[in-house]
């Protein structure tokens, strides 16, 4: 790894006149989140200390706690007493500020993405299904069971409930195939709004079989509604990763958050 002056000499950036006042901090953590996930900083290095990155941005340390507070939710760099930020080379990030597929998102990050359908079954939808889904009483449903790879690795197991018109596409789908949201965008469905729920479960034994961990084991789960342009229902999910293969980085602000926080509830 090349020393950490080095490194923060080989950075391009703007100065702070360059940027609007409000954003700093933002674009400071922009810069940063991309010079690490290039690997400009090396797996388990550490950032330059606050001063130099001040001095190097133009900007007041106070800005870049900010910015360090930001790439630290996201996952990226976490704090240890009497050292600098270090960088944390496990989780992939993946932002709800824009709605990507599985397979886009692991491409974007340079991870093979895989899958394997282990099951799709028919069958009438139970009352939770048809109000996710907006569905009328006695209505049927497709259940995928799939288990999701990363370059090989399994990282996650995906329980999706589709509407009939959307699991009927589904269903001609290979076991193997790779992306199930780029064919169903080719026969005009599509993915366009998400609300998503996230917290910690413990592994089933399906789970635990599928990706090799203990029955028992936490994993962390999202459950997503996604719906249409016209705001129809077209998928209900539950995917439930292992730990430290995967973090989320969510953005609120004052004029609309997205984040809301739930009582805990029952698996």
């Amino acid at each position: 790894m090349a020393p950490e002056t080095d490194v923060a000499q080989d950075l391009e950036h703007t100065t702070a006149v360059d940027r609007p006042s409000g954003a700093l901090y933002r674009q400071v953590a922009s810069d940063l989140r991309e010079a690490i996930t290039s690997g400009s900083f090396g797996e388990s290095g550490r950032l330059p200390a606050e001063g130099a990155l001040a001095e190097q941005y133009g900007v007041s340390r106070g800005t870049v706690r900010q910015a360090l507070a930001l790439l630290r939710a996201d996952g990226l760099v976490t704090s240890r007493r009497g050292t600098r930020r270090v960088v944390l080379g496990g989780a992939r990030v993946q932002s709800f500020s824009e709605l990507l597929s599985f397979t886009h998102w692991a491409r974007s990050m340079g991870e093979e993405p895989g899958g394997r359908m282990e099951s799709l079954v028919r069958r009438p939808a139970d009352a939770a299904e048809c109000e996710q889904l907006r569905l009328a009483p006695g209505s049927e449903v497709y259940v995928a069971l799939r288990l999701r790879t990363l370059s090989g690795t399994p990282v996650m197991v995906e329980r999706i409930v589709y509407p009939p018109r959307v699991g009927e596409l589904v269903a001609q789908l290979p076991p193997d195939a790779v992306s199930h949201t780029e064919f169903l965008r080719e026969h005009g469905i599509l993915f366009t709004d998400a609300d998503h729920t996230i917290d910690v479960v413990a592994a089933n034994a399906e789970d635990a079989r599928l990706l090799g961990c203990r029955r028992g084991s936490p994993l962390l789960r999202e459950r997503r509604r996604t719906t249409d342009p016209t705001g129809t229902p077209v998928e209900w999910s539950q995917d439930r990763y292992l730990p430290g293969t995967v973090a989320f980085s969510i953005h609120n602000s004052l004029a609309a958050s997205a984040l809301s926080r739930h009582a805990r509830e029952v698996d």
